[in-house]
């Protein structure tokens, strides 16, 4: 089977609930993505509600505190990045547990010998949150014997990254949040009762993750697949896969022009029913996490500029690119000024190749933004596209 750029750009949107249907309910969203990444910058919104926002709309943010800190129906932990993840997936993750820290690499070993050596802060650790958890990192005590040493900001800050060693081995959980900082607790304390923590074999493992992951994807490479969801979690992904088509869950397909194969999952609706809009993404929105995909599928080469100097940005701090029908068309530069309930528009960009008719639906997504936002007015004070200006600055 001969599928067309067009039509693969149509499954993987439609797939990720960012067509005209969106996502009707948020148990649709989430059973499809698997993962929110989560991000502390907060210019607009935090991450994980701008990626449920472009399937939802104006959805109530305090459902997914709910999910998170009462049913538990969801969790912190690493997926392709730190991410909320669905409880109904810790098996998955928890082979990631069983294993930490892993592999041979200079940094595994480096992690493994850190936590070797500081038995006494585990330990300490483990005994507070027994005694008086949930508790921030503030609460803890260094008692480090071997220093954690890296290139970059994390050198000497011990209890921060025995946490974080913790936390991915599934000794120790987020149990809440304060202020947007993590208060840990033990895991036996933050699963629910009666979650099953048997382990899976490492074969079930990686095919229910492919699965998962090619259909959030919808259409995909194998290396698509290995950096979504459970990134680089993929040991025997080939034979995975040969196990989704011969079991009928996916399709081996041929992209135009393109030699590698190609998975269609069997879930996924045909391009042909196909409803168009335009959104706004998170610049860790799932659709896009993958930049190379991003770059082969739309021709979109996007990086965040966050940590380049602002003299040196070629389109701002924060970026939100614009999807419009099947295509990428460019990008949105907000900023919310909380203080005046203005949403502020530091810059709107287009691709080279973005229609002129895409005006009036970049300017009904940046209302929706506004609105979503609590935002009462949008003021654009950065460069608008000629061909864009007069829709949008009518805001």
């Amino acid at each position: 089977m001969k599928v067309s750029i067009r039509d693969a750009r149509r499954w993987a949107i439609s797939s990720q609930h960012l067509d005209g249907r969106g996502a009707r309910t948020m148990d649709e969203a989430l059973t499809t993505l698997r993962c929110l990444q989560l991000d502390p910058i907060a210019v607009v919104a935090n991450s994980h509600h701008l990626v449920l926002r472009s399937r939802l709309g104006n959805y109530d943010r305090g459902e997914l505190d709910k999910r998170m800190w009462e049913d538990r129906s969801l969790f912190e932990y690493w997926a392709h990045a730190a991410s909320i993840v669905l409880t109904e997936d810790y098996p998955l993750h928890q082979a990631l547990m069983r294993v930490y820290p892993r592999g041979k690499s200079a940094y595994g070993r480096r992690v493994a010998e850190f936590l070797r050596g500081n038995t006494e802060l585990h330990n300490h650790i483990l005994e507070r949150l027994r005694e008086a958890g949930p508790l921030p990192a503030a609460e803890f005590e260094d008692r480090a014997v071997v220093p954690w040493v890296s290139g970059g900001w994390t050198t000497g800050r011990n209890v921060e990254r025995m946490l974080d060693v913790l936390w991915f081995r599934g000794e120790i959980m987020v149990a809440a949040r304060r202020g947007g900082k993590r208060l840990w607790d033990l895991a036996s304390r933050c699963l629910p009762a009666g979650l099953d923590r048997t382990p899976l074999p490492d074969e079930e493992v990686v095919e229910a993750s492919a699965d998962h992951a090619l259909r959030a994807l919808g259409i995909a490479r194998e290396q698509d697949i290995e950096q979504h969801f459970v990134r680089e979690r993929y040991p025997g992904l080939t034979a995975a896969l040969a196990k989704l088509v011969a079991d009928g869950r996916a399709t081996k397909v041929t992209l135009e022009d393109d030699p590698t194969p190609w998975y269609l999952h069997a879930d996924r609706t045909p391009p042909g029913d196909w409803s168009p809009r335009t959104t706004l993404l998170s610049p860790f929105d799932n659709l896009i996490c993958d930049r190379a995909r991003t770059e082969r599928l739309w021709d979109f080469a996007f990086r965040t500029e966050m940590y380049v100097p602002k003299a040196n940005r070629q389109y701002g701090y924060y970026v939100l690119p614009i999807l419009h029908c099947d295509r990428l068309i460019g990008r949105v530069a907000p900023r919310l000024n909380r203080r005046k309930g203005v949403l502020e528009i530091e810059g709107v960009y287009s691709e080279p190749s973005a229609p002129a008719n895409a005006a009036k639906g970049v300017s009904h997504a940046i209302t929706e933004l506004a609105t979503f936002l609590g935002a009462t007015r949008i003021d654009y004070t950065g460069p608008v596209p000629d061909q864009w200006r007069t829709a949008l600055t009518r805001n």
